[in-house]
């Protein structure tokens, strides 16, 4: 199979890499250093279409595939993966959790705003003691008359902290396990709903990342979100699209720890020459483009095949696994290529390397990946 970009997909790259290089390059390592939200150039992507990109034009998106919103989200972590996991978690899991599962009425009341920018996103479904075992949900929604009480807690909760929508599954079922689970939408200023600790982490430190807390949080049950106790069952189904965010973002940041190898093995001198001319680096370079091709590939399969309407939890996760522990090994190798100078934020690998480990763990860790990948192979 052979891949080629359109014409306006290769005008779209080029116009969100521009973006990147103006409005977010020259701010990275301030943000990252301060953990600043940068929510002013979050609302400049909502006005250009990019936080609504997969959704149609009568609910405000841009119309857009996967193809083009994994692009979108590949050219912004090449600068900045901050930026882009803040897209990725408003665009692929809040949103089109409220698309993929919401009512007409929820549609038309959220999906514009969210689109646009107006609203930032969140979606919340791990747990202090439910992670890889999200079905372990303990948060409970009790129903009294026509509404729902909430009581629990989520953890790491992209855009916790200044998300105006968020999607959470509590447990409406327990004796049901998985098929037990309901989602609900939240908005900011509903009564018991609030936002908790904000984590201190090793990368991706301009992208808020948090606990949120409902305490005899009510709402009504025109706020449920799917079907009653299917809300774990339509979360599996949106991180299929969640999965390619991830490798988008992981060939972002790995693209961008490679070309700063790339740019450093030229002028690097050694010995008399320029390091890029001995074997051992060209070697280096040689495998890291190779695992950048084959990621691409894997994540645009996906992505095209999302697109044709097909099932994709096989190859979402395929891609999500291998672009994601390629880049890890990229960034790595890009910090032996520029040696102690790698280790110095002066040069941005050291950034990479810290922000690109996220995504062996986000959205299903590493070893969760190839429990679905070995499901889908064996039931086959």
């Amino acid at each position: 199979m052979e891949f080629e970009y359109t014409p306006e997909q290769i005008q779209l790259r080029r116009e969100v890499r521009d973006f990147a290089a103006a409005e977010i390059a020259p701010h990275v390592m301030a943000w990252d250093e301060a953990q600043t939200f940068p929510l002013e150039v979050i609302k400049k992507l909502g006005q250009l279409g990019y936080m609504g990109s997969i959704f149609p034009e009568e609910l405000g998106g841009a119309g857009l595939g996967y193809v083009e919103y994994a692009i979108i989200i590949e050219e912004l972590s090449r600068v900045d993966g901050s930026v882009g996991i803040i897209v990725a978690a408003h665009t692929s899991l809040c949103s089109n959790h409220i698309y993929k599962a919401g009512s007409d009425e929820q549609k038309q009341k959220y999906l514009p705003k969210l689109a646009s920018g107006e609203f930032i996103g969140s979606w919340s479904l791990t747990e202090p003691e439910a992670g890889s075992d999200a079905a372990g949900t303990r948060t409970t929604a009790m129903r009294q008359g026509d509404e729902w009480v909430l009581n629990g807690s989520k953890t790491f909760t992209t855009n916790a902290h200044y998300a105006d929508v968020c999607v959470g599954m509590a447990v409406t079922d327990r004796a049901a396990s998985q098929h037990g689970i309901s989602a609900f939408i939240f908005e900011k200023d509903t009564p018991g709903f609030s936002v908790g600790k904000k984590e201190n982490k090793l990368g991706l430190r301009a992208s808020a990342t948090g606990e949120v807390l409902f305490h005899n949080c009510r709402l009504p049950d025109a706020q449920r979100l799917g079907k009653l106790n299917e809300g774990f069952v339509d979360s599996l189904r949106i991180l299929d699209g969640g999965r390619i965010s991830i490798a988008a973002l992981s060939i972002g940041m790995a693209q961008g720890a490679f070309d700063a190898a790339l740019k450093y093995a030229k002028i690097r001198k050694q010995f008399g020459r320029p390091i890029s001319e001995f074997q051992a680096i060209q070697h280096k370079l040689v495998d890291m483009a190779t695992d950048l091709d084959a990621s691409r590939l894997l994540t645009y399969r996906a992505a095209t095949r999302l697109d044709a309407g097909k099932r994709v939890t096989r190859e979402s996760a395929m891609a999500k696994l291998f672009a994601s522990e390629a880049a890890v090994r990229i960034a790595g190798e890009a910090v032996q290529i520029h040696g102690g100078y790698g280790f110095i934020k002066d040069y941005p690998v050291e950034k990479f390397y810290r922000d690109v480990k996220l995504c062996t763990i986000g959205e299903g860790t590493s070893e969760i990946q190839r429990l679905v990948i070995a499901r889908q192979l064996l039931k086959d």
